[in-house]
C-alpha cells in the first residue's frame, strides 16, 4: 500500500504542477490581455484547485504511513527535515494560499480582479510547493 501511494503522489505531482503552471499562464494572460473570464478560465483554475488538493490528501496519508514522514521528525539532518518537516508544512501553506485565490476570485465581479486574485495567489503557491520539491528523491 505505502509504495501504490508513493509512486501516486510522485506521478500525480507532475499533473498538479502542470495544472497549476496552466493556471497561473492563463490567468497571467487573461490579466494582462484584459479578456473576459469565461467558464473555461474557471474550469482551469478548478482543476488546478482539486489536482493540488488531491496531492495533499494523498501527502498527508503518507506522511503518517512513510517511513520518510513522521517518524523522522526527531532526526533533524537535512534530507530527513526536508521530508518529515519542511516539504509538507510549506506544501500546506501552498495548498491554503491556492484555496483563497479560488475563494476570492469568487468574490469580485469584473474579470480582471478574477484573473488577478487566480494568477497571484495560484503563483505563490506554485513558488512554494516547487521551492519544498524533494528533488533527490523524485528522480530516484
Amino acid at each position: 500500500m505505502y509504495n501504490i501511494l508513493q509512486h501516486f503522489h510522485s506521478g500525480w505531482a507532475f499533473l498538479a504542477l502542470l495544472a497549476l503552471i496552466i493556471a497561473v499562464i492563463m490567468a497571467a494572460y487573461g490579466k494582462i490581455s484584459k479578456k473576459e473570464f469565461t467558464a473555461t478560465d474557471r474550469k482551469i483554475a478548478l482543476v488546478a484547485l482539486i489536482t493540488s488538493h488531491v496531492q495533499l490528501l494523498v501527502g498527508l496519508i503518507l506522511y503518517f504511513v512513510s517511513p520518510l514522514g513522521f517518524q523522522l521528525l526527531g532526526n533533524m539532518e537535512k534530507q530527513a527535515r526536508l521530508t518529515s518537516l519542511e516539504h509538507p508544512l510549506i506544501n500546506i501553506i501552498a495548498i491554503v494560499l491556492i484555496t483563497i485565490g479560488w475563494s476570492k476570485h469568487k468574490k469580485v465581479l469584473l474579470s480582471e480582479d478574477k484573473f488577478q486574485k487566480i494568477a497571484f495567489f495560484y503563483a505563490i503557491g506554485l513558488l512554494l510547493i516547487c521551492s519544498k520539491i524533494p528533488y533527490q528523491l523524485w528522480f530516484n
